[in-house]
């Protein structure tokens, strides 16, 4: 017998209303040491990235988006809506004035989880699970070996045992078959499926470390990409800046920079084949990831929880130029296990193509990361926006969406003001520009930099004087305007030392 019309209304008045307040949920994807047009959405005209260009023509990306330039200072920031504190010294840089995501979502009425590279403590109370994560599972420091993360650093990056966790357990074994980006995929689709079959909402969390050294990648992966580079980081770099261009996402004004001068001119390069097999391996780490990151979308999609979930992808800092056992160490080869390489200086710059420098830097190619935004019937199809955001501005949009109150007090503790701005309305209208009351700073050894509007104050350690960019019209940083604006760099420098002082900052003026 079916139910009176009246009754049949109510009901379903009733389920769309109770949809209609359903919280949505968050997927918050990142990877590691990756450049800024890695990605095929960003410029990459190379490396097959299909379900993150699927997640851009479905949805959103920002053309000024930003991190720390450094994986521990990026995830602790991302983590609290804070900048690090003392400059991001010492290994613990949570403290009991802070909240995670993990805690204030849970605190709005969210499931958490984690899966991937924590690096913001391995030792009680400061693992996720200490920190506000109902679930959690990976590598609590830095990197690892992908086949088996029980192998210990070589000589040359310390000999160090690497912490491994599930919860507040250690995992020391691992099966054969091990592969670090697919088994942290495994138990975020766990996380998923698991929070799905519950009426709260959920927080994921998935930081990767790939494409981080060290190099180590699938044969069937890295045989997608045999001879795919072997014209070189400079025609490499060239090649990137022109997808850019096509794509609408830098300005055709702005001059391309010159090789860094750590780089090498490729035609002097030695050992072009092993060259060439470090940035094969480096893009099969990324094309890893891309399909890991389509084992998620379809994860969300079965669940029936697609058009509820916000999903995000980003970058912790740009791609790395560091040279752990040294730049020319052919000895180690890219791919395997036993060995254990890097990318080096001369990809890296072509890798964050058109920005100058890199990783720790505080030049564009240090500290801007792509970030798209992907929301079914939230956010525009292919939509771009010029609105400025960083890393601070996740916890603030997060807490607006979740309808969650950010706190001024947790477990007995004062809590510091949250430091990020809301970008919900930016999602939902790309077109929007919010202005922000505070410059945005940064600092990392000695490196440290202050954006306020148009105008970045920059300093190099291996400058080492301020050099003022007006990013509207120069984001490459080609022109440097100190000398012609010496009242906007004392203004600008003086914020930065105030900025500094507050936050704990040691540096030598």
């Amino acid at each position: 017998m079916q139910p009176p019309f009246a009754l049949a209304l109510a009901l379903a008045l009733l389920t769309s209303f109770a949809f209609a307040r359903k919280k949505p949920n968050i997927v918050l994807i990142m990877v590691d040491d990756m450049g800024w047009s890695d990605i095929g959405p960003y410029g990459a005209e190379i490396i097959q990235t299909p379900n993150l260009d699927e997640m851009a023509a479905n949805g959103l990306r920002f053309r000024q988006f930003y991190n720390n330039a450094k994986c521990t200072t990026t995830r602790a920031t991302l983590l609290t809506g804070l900048y690090p504190r003392q400059g991001g010294r010492g290994i613990e840089l949570l403290n009991d004035q802070m909240v995670t995501l993990g805690e204030a979502m849970k605190l709005a009425g969210y499931q958490t989880g984690i899966s991937g590279k924590w690096h913001n403590g391995s030792r009680k109370p400061h693992r996720p699970f200490d920190r506000g994560f109902d679930l959690s599972y990976g590598l609590w420091d830095g990197a690892c070996n992908f086949f088996d993360p029980t192998i210990q650093d070589p000589k040359f990056k310390g000999s160090r045992k690497r912490v491994f966790g599930k919860n507040d357990e250690l995992i020391t074994k691992f099966p054969d078959d091990y592969y670090l980006t697919d088994a942290f995929t495994d138990h975020a689709i766990q996380m998923i499926n698991k929070f799905s079959t519950n009426e709260a909402p959920f927080l994921v969390y998935v930081p990767y470390t790939a494409p981080h050294y060290p190099l180590h990648a699938k044969p069937k992966d890295i045989a997608k990409y045999k001879g795919q580079f072997s014209k070189g980081w400079d025609e490499l770099q060239k090649r990137r800046h022109q997808k850019t261009l096509e794509l609408g996402l830098v300005n055709p004004d702005w001059n391309l920079p010159p090789r860094e001068p750590e780089a090498q001119p490729w035609h002097k390069a030695k050992n072009k084949d092993w060259q060439n097999l470090r940035m094969e391996v480096y893009a099969a780490m990324i094309d890893n990831v891309d399909q890991n990151i389509g084992r998620i979308l379809s994860a969300i999609k079965k669940s029936g929880e697609e058009n509820n979930t916000l999903v995000l992808f980003l970058s912790d800092n740009g791609s790395c130029a560091e040279s752990p056992g040294g730049e020319n160490n052919i000895a180690h080869v890219p791919g395997p296990k036993e060995y254990y390489s890097h990318v080096g200086p001369s990809w890296a710059y072509a890798q964050n193509a058109p920005f100058r420098r890199y990783k720790t830097r505080m030049h564009e190619g240090g500290i801007a990361t792509p970030l798209i935004a992907y929301w079914p019937g939230i956010i525009p199809k292919n939509s771009l926006t010029n609105q400025v955001g960083h890393i601070i501005d996740f916890l603030p949009t997060f807490l607006e969406i979740g309808n969650g109150s950010y706190p001024s007090k947790y477990q007995g503790h004062s809590i510091l003001p949250t430091e990020g701005i809301s970008l919900l309305s930016v999602l939902k209208s790309p077109s929007k520009t919010i202005t922000r009351k505070e410059p945005l700073y940064w600092f990392y050894s000695g490196n440290r930099a202050i954006r306020a509007g148009d105008w970045k104050l920059v300093w190099d350690q291996k400058v080492k004087k301020w050099e003022l960019y007006n990013l509207t019209n120069d984001r490459t940083e080609m022109h440097d305007l100190a000398e012609k604006k010496p009242v906007l760099v004392k203004r600008l420098r003086t914020q930065w030392e105030k900025w500094a002082q507050k936050t704990d900052v040691n540096y030598k003026k």
